[in-house]
């Protein structure tokens, strides 16, 4: 297929924005498993040696959110809920079965519900985060609060996990998808498939624009 052809769904800096979180979401992960199973202390060997995990997790913690808050403000728009999400999860059976369904935008029910407990997973492990960093803000808080923090940062750091190997899954399934993430376009057959209403969007815009370039 010419390149021409090909239509873009991530440019260049959206694609450096997602893999920023990517990293940082790897090494912050592997370092607060490594925290949390005695078994997986081995991890926190990721970011040097264990003392210096101690130290940089939190803040690696910080800069994931904040690259996820640039994604959040460029994409929140597109993952709002809509009544064509009702119909796709009331299919769900044959989306399972990987057959596509519905006039899809840009993003599917799945991929909304993937955005939205992100955000609010990072939300949580950022609130709670501050409220058990040593040696900087926890000495701030009373004990009673610091134990709840800690097990709200547990639950959310476990919630984020599950919710981005769902992520990846999702990603490895759909054939075409790594593509985009990492060479930023799709083809028309992949567009107008997975994400047609999406797809006609992006051709009417292709469309003007063309007009206007012979028009101007």
């Amino acid at each position: 297929m010419k390149k021409r052809d090909l239509i873009t769904r991530y440019s260049a800096l959206e694609r450096i924005n997602h893999w920023v979180v990517a990293f940082c979401f790897a090494f912050a992960a592997l370092s607060g498993l490594g925290f949390f199973f005695p078994s997986f202390n081995w991890l926190m060997n990721v970011l040097g040696t264990p003392q210096l995990a101690r130290i940089l997790h939190p803040f690696v913690g910080v800069a994931m959110f904040f690259a996820f808050l640039i994604m959040f403000f460029r994409y929140w728009k597109h993952n709002l809920l809509e009544w064509e999400d009702v119909r796709w999860a009331r299919n769900i059976h044959k989306i399972i079965r990987n057959e596509e369904f519905g006039d899809t935008g840009r993003y599917n029910l799945g991929q909304k519900c993937v955005f939205w407990a992100a955000i609010i997973s990072l939300l949580l492990l950022l609130a709670s985060g501050i409220v058990i960093w040593r040696p900087y803000f926890a000495s701030a808080f009373p004990i009673p609060l610091i134990r709840l923090a800690l097990l709200v940062h547990s639950v959310a750091a476990i919630g984020l996990i599950l919710v981005i190997m769902v992520h990846i899954y999702a990603a490895l399934w759909i054939k075409g998808t790594i593509t985009a993430m990492v060479e930023g376009w799709v083809t028309p057959l992949w567009a107008k498939a997975h994400h047609p209403r999406w797809y006609r969007a992006v051709r009417e815009q292709q469309s003007q624009s063309t007009q206007q370039d012979k028009h101007p």
